[in-house]
């Protein structure tokens, strides 16, 4: 079994919340939803344009970070996987677009934007194929693994339907 990283139990409750939560997003009425807009404008501003090794090398090291932040964030506000917490919806966003790089670079990535946007959250929210068994693994995986799968369901599918659908 995955342990959770040690390191997050060193910092004050204010950053290791303020993180998981994205501060004031994790507040907001249907946080989920814009924890996910958050890592779709991240994905934008920082990853679009970069090569896909470091899209990839910077999607894991966001990764660890949101299992480690939204672990210890469980502990300090004593809950399981809170709706405040939604670190691991903007550290999964990235997952969505793998592969699409070359449609991405087109003035029609706003199609591909919004289609993510949609299927992840409805991914993330349905659960299905089996992704609401990942929520039983405890700590930061837990919180994180779900939100991944739902990303990795919507990179299969944007890739197959913008593939097989040519953009005008």
């Amino acid at each position: 079994m995955i342990k959770q990283p040690v390191w997050p139990k060193l910092l004050p409750s204010s950053v290791v919340v303020g993180v998981a939560t994205l501060g004031v997003v994790g507040r907001l009425k249907a946080p989920g939803t814009w924890g996910s807009l958050a890592g779709v404008l991240w994905y934008t501003v920082f990853f679009m344009h970069l090569h896909p090794i470091a899209v990839m090398v910077g999607s894991l090291l966001l990764l660890y970070l949101g299992v480690a932040f939204c672990g210890e964030a469980e502990v300090r506000l004593a809950k399981v996987d809170p709706g405040e917490i939604v670190l691991d919806e903007f550290v999964a966003i990235p997952w969505c677009f793998f592969g699409l790089e070359l449609i991405l670079a087109t003035s029609n990535a706003w199609m591909v934007f919004v289609a993510g946007f949609l299927l992840f959250r409805l991914f993330d929210i349905l659960k299905p194929f089996g992704i609401n068994r990942l929520q039983r693994y405890r700590g930061g995986i837990g919180v994180v693994a779900d939100d991944l799968a739902a990303a990795l369901a919507t990179c299969v599918v944007l890739n197959v339907v913008f593939r097989l659908v040519p953009l005008p």
